[in-house]
């Protein structure tokens, strides 16, 4: 497979090749967006680092080197680069990782082997079980924060998963789960 060429306007990072959709059918890369693959800034530069895709920008159709897409990308969001090393970790390790920006959180996981729950007529697709919310060991986590995070996962039936990423990019991951007495 050759490099995905995947563009970039403004905030939408899509991509309308064939490739795109088989890697999204295999692989759970990207979400269908009518007949492109949109990916989400974390996707695209992992998808760049793995050597699976080519950035183009805007109309000039200048080619983004990683380091320009990881500025850009942090720019935008100044959590970019502790979002990225979890969503690294996770994937490399075998998971599917998707936003979870409805929940207010950062991720949606998936356990290995499970493929989102777009299609039900499928019944291999399936919810996340997790609700991943990431932050740097050096940020403060009250117990207010602590129980906002618990209720959106128990409000969206996944168990909290929470990330943190120290110093040396290595990510610590505390699970919190619900248990009936």
């Amino acid at each position: 497979m050759e490099r995905i060429q995947v563009h970039l306007l403004g905030n939408s990072i899509t991509s309308n090749s064939a490739d795109a959709h088989s890697l999204y059918e295999k692989s759970s890369f990207g979400e269908k967006l009518g007949d492109k693959i949109q990916y989400s800034s974390v996707e695209t530069l992992y998808l760049v680092e793995k050597k699976k895709t080519v950035v183009y920008t805007g109309s000039s159709n200048k080619i983004l080197s990683e380091k320009e897409l990881a500025e850009k990308f942090e720019k935008l969001d100044k959590k970019f680069s502790n979002k990225y090393v979890v969503f690294k970790d996770l994937r490399d390790r075998g998971y599917v990782v998707k936003t979870a920006l409805k929940f207010g959180a950062d991720f949606r996981v998936y356990e290995k082997g499970v493929r989102p729950g777009r299609d039900r007529k499928d019944t291999k697709h399936e919810h996340a079980k997790w609700v991943c919310f990431v932050d740097h060991e050096s940020g403060k986590l009250t117990w207010h924060d602590f129980s906002a995070k618990n209720r959106v996962a128990h409000s969206t039936k996944k168990n909290l998963l929470l990330a943190i990423v120290d110093e040396e990019n290595s990510v610590t991951y505390y699970e919190v789960n619900w248990i009936r007495t």
